[in-house]
């Protein structure tokens, strides 16, 4: 019989950004990163349990549980923690021999819907042992532990012949007071705005943006751009000039953004969910279309995004005609190799979607010109600043925060390059791998693109209220595609004019 190992007493105090996430559950929305992994043949009970027993809780974090105070929150070592109340079996109803995905969907929206047990630490694993000729394992973890980018080095340790995270140095005792305050400032304020003059001056070139690159730090980075008496070559300069007009556009721009368009995703959400995903279309076909089309990969998901949505709502009888739909989209704000301490890192951009266009060749040039003028904004940066400042204030002005951003907002979606060759778990093949993002405040659609052993996936969260029937959106996706595809055969190469 397995036994969980004694785990030594941990505290360690959550930051300010993490301790928004903790709090940003409503009963509309809960902040879970859900998960499903379909696994072939079949895997075991036992050799799942002992699997995430040995390699989940080399990471401190889950092991921890949260410890709310009048001052925030703590992570606390789980003292009864048992492995067996986070990696369970789960039984789907018998009518699921005949429609598995079906019954997995219909689970999967009310485990969308169940609040983590905040007695114990926020994550579970869910083994469906026989589904469809396989299992399938469903996680559910709280976003105040990590990101989805953190969560991938979790899962490259999972899997068969998966490394150990490295060793992290012990933590330091909590600051209290003036010290306290002086840490999140560093971390919640100066950080981002040095990472934001690295970028700034990256792009005006010159000898400075390279002794930013050699600061390891980057809260130091401000003392030892002093040290280095940088700060006379950029004063006065067009480059310290440009940064702080940049700042001032950008954050005006975050902030007064207008509402979304008002179309029937949006509203008043309720408290269910529904959940939906494509089968994968073949990567090497959407890397052809984006050499063709000279415009990323991401330009053509999109673009495919947004023909998909807009086709939907004519579906439904709208006119979309010169409509579009806003997104916030996660941007990494940390090294991959330091994904593995876990936390949030990340800011939002805001992401408009032209679905009012019908061509996809114009909507594909649309995406990529939008998506050109976010390079280089400072907007992800302000966003991260944005959600430590709500970490910090008393929860009734967070929502009050979040509420104006909602209205913004249509959906949230993110687009995560998973690893190109299937992965093996406990020696079965990994051969689909989903995942849905938490939506925020009224936000009632969460769309996730992942890349994963040669293929793109869609995935679907939706509040039932405002969109029903997500699945009607997720078939639309490959017909954009194929559109897309086609369209671009059909151009008539050579013509400079048509980039």
């Amino acid at each position: 019989m397995l036994t969980t190992p004694s785990l030594p007493r941990i505290v360690e105090r959550m930051s300010k950004v993490d301790t928004a996430w903790l709090r940003m559950d409503s009963p509309s929305n809960l902040m879970m990163i859900m998960g499903v992994w379909i696994i072939k043949p079949a895997v075991h009970y036992a050799d799942v349990r002992e699997r995430l027993a040995e390699r989940l809780l080399k990471y401190p974090r889950f092991s921890q549980r949260v410890q709310v105070d009048a001052t925030g929150a703590s992570w606390v070592t789980d003292p009864h923690f048992d492995i067996n109340r986070h990696v369970r079996l789960e039984k789907l109803p018998p009518s699921s021999k005949k429609h598995p995905t079906q019954a997995l969907q219909a689970r999967l929206a009310e485990l969308a819907m169940e609040p983590l047990d905040r007695r114990y630490p926020l994550w579970e694993y869910l083994l469906v042992e026989h589904f469809d000729g396989g299992s399938v394992l469903i996680v559910r973890i709280h976003h105040c532990i990590a990101d989805g980018l953190a969560l991938l080095s979790v899962i490259q340790s999972m899997v068969d012949g998966g490394m150990d995270p490295p060793q992290r140095a012990p933590q330091p005792e909590p600051l209290h007071g003036l010290e306290a305050a002086e840490e999140w400032m560093s971390h919640a304020l100066i950080e981002p705005l040095a990472v934001a003059a690295v970028k700034a001056l990256e792009a005006a070139g010159g000898g400075a943006a390279q002794a930013f690159k050699a600061v390891a730090d980057p809260r130091h980075v401000l003392e030892k751009w002093l040290a280095l008496g940088l700060t006379k070559s950029i004063e006065g300069s067009s480059e310290a000039a440009r940064l702080a007009c940049q700042v001032v556009r950008d954050g005006a721009a975050l902030v007064l953004m207008a509402d979304d368009s008002p179309t029937r995703l949006k509203g008043v959400p309720g408290h269910s969910k529904r959940v939906a995903w494509c089968q994968p279309i073949a990567l090497d076909e959407v890397r052809a279309v984006s050499k063709a089309l000279r415009c990323s990969i991401n330009d053509v998901l999109l673009s495919c995004v947004a023909g998909a949505m807009g086709q939907y709502l004519k579906n439904h009888g709208d006119d979309v005609t010169g409509q579009e739909i806003r997104a916030m989209v996660p941007v990494n704000l940390r090294p991959m190799t330091e994904a593995y301490k876990l936390g949030n890192k990340f800011g939002l951009a805001p992401v408009v979607l032209p679905i009012g266009l019908d061509n996809p060749i114009e909507r594909v040039f649309e995406v990529r010109r939008r998506m050109t003028d976010l390079k280089g904004s400072l907007q992800p940066l302000l966003a991260f600043g944005l959600l430590a400042v709500a970490g910090v204030l008393v929860k009734p002005v967070q929502d009050a925060m979040l509420s104006l951003f909602s209205k913004k907002t249509t959906a949230v979606m993110t687009n995560v390059p998973g690893p190109r060759e299937k992965l093996r778990f406990c020696g079965a093949t990994l051969e689909q791998a989903l995942f849905w993002v938490p939506q925020s405040g009224s936000v009632g659609l969460g769309v996730s693109i992942l890349s994963y052993g040669g293929g793109v996936q869609f995935g679907i969260i939706s509040d039932s209220t405002l969109c029903p029937d997500p699945q009607a959106i997720i078939d639309q996706f490959e017909p954009e595609f194929e559109k897309l595809k086609l369209l671009t055969l059909m151009l008539p190469w050579g013509e400079d004019k048509l980039y």
